[in-house]
């Protein structure tokens, strides 16, 4: 995590045997910190996320997720996710246990 971003705020909904459900609240510019996925996981955007993703060895890139909208990715990713948008964005990711 940089000193110069605030955190994005995470929200814990649901923790049980076959999901996590958490709600990702970013103010502008704000940050998730480093993190890796242990498990395959979805994110569907609550308004429109504009993300700068930060990848290791200092590569990155953009994402714009419409409201609405859903991705998947496979556990093992490694990156720190940023409000890139002038707007406080939201999403929530559910991470696939089982």
């Amino acid at each position: 995590m940089s000193k110069d971003r605030p955190q994005a705020k995470a929200t814990q909904l649901i923790d049980d045997d076959r999901v996590r459900v958490s709600r990702f609240d970013f103010a502008p510019g704000a940050e998730t910190g480093w993190h890796v996925h242990g498990f395959d996981y979805v994110i569907t955007a609550i308004t429109e996320c504009r993300m700068l993703l930060e990848d290791p060895g200092g590569t990155w890139r953009e994402a714009r997720i419409a409201p609405g909208e859903a991705y998947r990715r496979d556990k093992g990713i490694e990156h720190n996710v940023i409000n890139a948008g002038p707007a406080p964005m939201s999403f929530v990711e559910v991470e696939l246990k089982s």
